[in-house]
């Protein structure tokens, strides 16, 4: 008698096998957490509306399908136009699907039975969406839980199921929504192991780049080199964001590669590179900042502030443990790179009045990193509770929480000389008094520089998931040996704090 296959996510090759059982853990999580809190009733339900197939603009043109964060966090399932339900008593797992008229056989492909869901996705019950409310009145939940919640990154809510006939119900569209982001918030093993592929296949993509990059190429082929990389040898239909491959000047453009300033400009000999690029896996993301020079060779002053940023990033490392407040660990990034700007002699005066007139967000408007995890800036950054830091760039923050284990991050410091900031800064008393405008002037134009990894908080401190070369020795030498033996860069090197 055959064996009954587990079910798993793969695209073949060398890619990542990806188990349902990795869904089936976290709808389990979900019911537990849902069965401790008292407000929550027996005989509740819990339903969740996956993503929609939509065209581009007024067009027959489908745009491609990227499942709801949600949704594909409880049941894994890559098709559009679905609806989930689960028995928050007995954790029964009820995938709805559309049933297809005949014509998606002839331009779409076979039409699949409920069966073939049920198997795929290792479900309890399979139903058509037009069977969703007599389905689950035959349940007879006491309540149904909907999703409806802020997502403190963006500002938007999150979309709530509604079906035909969710009249009949009884609704509660408040308990849920802090619950599952929860349980996002912590990753499982597995959810680990598939962070830590992503984060592998685009850490060889950037290395990619590293080798491919000369004085005279278009930002935007390096861009497409990521992407195909990324693709072609880890299965990543999907970037986590949009590409950011700024040269020169646009390295200090914190997003750019937006529509209006699309990684358009020729890489000029001289300019510093910083490539913000993150590949996607099964909805998982990654997100990793490489800053390098165009050609090859760092100038005195390009390592002189990547070396400033490097020891930024690596202080925060050594830090990062459970129980650690983010906020301090931003502060303690400004705290250095106004150290190091002034041993560079850009400032001049006390680090400690500096940090008092808030100059450190001159040089580093953003947040130091953010949650990761199926969405980049993952949710949960600020529950209730947890009130934004209203000072510059602590604002930026995006999120304000304590570390826990296994918690995944990016740590992403930066130092930027921005036109706009600078200006702001040099007519400000309580700013200017610290900036040598002389030394300064020779910085205009520099652009940026951004070192961003990906980690695991771990029980005693974190997992650096992100392996690329990080010294300038190593990028140089990676760099200048290009097709050749940098294929043997030794991931442990850069690892070491």
């Amino acid at each position: 008698m055959a064996t009954r296959q587990e079910p798993v996510y793969w695209l073949g090759n060398d890619t990542l096998r990806v188990s349902m059982a990795l869904f089936a853990e976290n709808r389990r999580r979900l019911c537990e957490r849902l069965r401790a809190k008292s407000e929550v009733a027996r005989r509740s339900v819990v339903v969740l509306q996956g993503g929609e197939q939509t065209r581009k603009h007024c067009t027959d043109t489908d745009l491609l399908f990227r499942q709801e964060s949600f949704f594909h966090w409880t049941f894994g399932v890559t098709e559009p136009d679905c609806y989930g339900a689960i028995d928050v008593d007995s954790g029964k797992s009820i995938l709805f699907v559309p049933k297809l008229p005949e014509s998606y056989a002839t331009w779409m492909g076979k039409i699949h039975t409920r069966e073939h869901f049920k198997d795929k996705y290792g479900l309890h019950e399979v139903h058509y969406t037009s069977d969703i409310a007599d389905v689950l009145a035959n349940m007879n939940p006491a309540v149904l839980l909907t999703l409806r919640g802020l997502n403190t990154d963006s500002g938007s809510t999150c979309r709530e199921a509604s079906f035909e006939g969710i009249s009949r119900f009884q609704v509660n569209n408040v308990l849920l929504h802090p619950e599952i982001v929860e349980c996002r918030l912590i990753k499982t093993d597995m959810e680990l192991e598939v962070l830590r592929y992503t984060n592998r296949i685009s850490s060889e993509a950037h290395k990619e780049i590293m080798k491919n990059v000369r004085p005279g190429k278009k930002e935007y082929e390096m861009e497409s080199l990521f992407q195909h990389y990324c693709y072609s040898r880890g299965g990543m239909r999907h970037t986590s964001y949009t590409c950011i491959c700024g040269s020169g000047h646009n390295s200090s453009i914190l997003h750019y590669g937006h529509a209006g300033a699309p990684n358009d400009k020729t890489i000029e000999d001289g300019d510093i590179c910083l490539f913000d690029m993150g590949g996607e896996y099964y909805c998982y993301s990654s997100d990793i900042t490489c800053s390098f020079p165009a050609n090859g060779k760092f100038t005195a002053d390009q390592r002189a502030i990547y070396e400033a940023v490097l020891k930024s990033s690596r202080a925060v490392m050594a830090a990062i443990k459970p129980g650690v407040a983010w906020p301090d660990m931003h502060r303690l990034a400004d705290r250095v790179h106004l150290e190091e700007l002034l041993r560079i002699g850009i400032l001049r005066g006390s680090v400690d009045d500096m940090v008092k007139a808030h100059l450190g967000a001159v040089f580093m408007p953003h947040g130091l990193g953010h949650l990761l995890g199926i969405d980049v800036h993952d949710v949960g950054g600020y529950p209730e509770g947890v009130e934004r830091i209203d000072e510059p760039g602590l604002r930026s923050l995006r999120t304000g929480r304590v570390l826990q284990e296994r918690m995944v991050l990016t740590v992403e410091p930066g130092i930027y000389f921005i036109d706009h900031l600078l200006d702001q800064a040099l007519a400000s008393p309580a700013q200017s008094c610290f900036i040598n405008r002389d030394v300064l002037s020779r910085f205009r134009g520099f652009g940026g520089v951004r070192i961003e990894d990906d980690i695991a908080v771990t029980a005693e401190g974190m997992e650096l998931l992100t392996c690329v070369p990080r010294t300038v020795e190593e990028v140089e030498a990676y760099m200048a040996e290009g097709q050749g033996s940098a294929k043997s860069f030794d991931c442990l090197a850069s690892q070491k704090l």
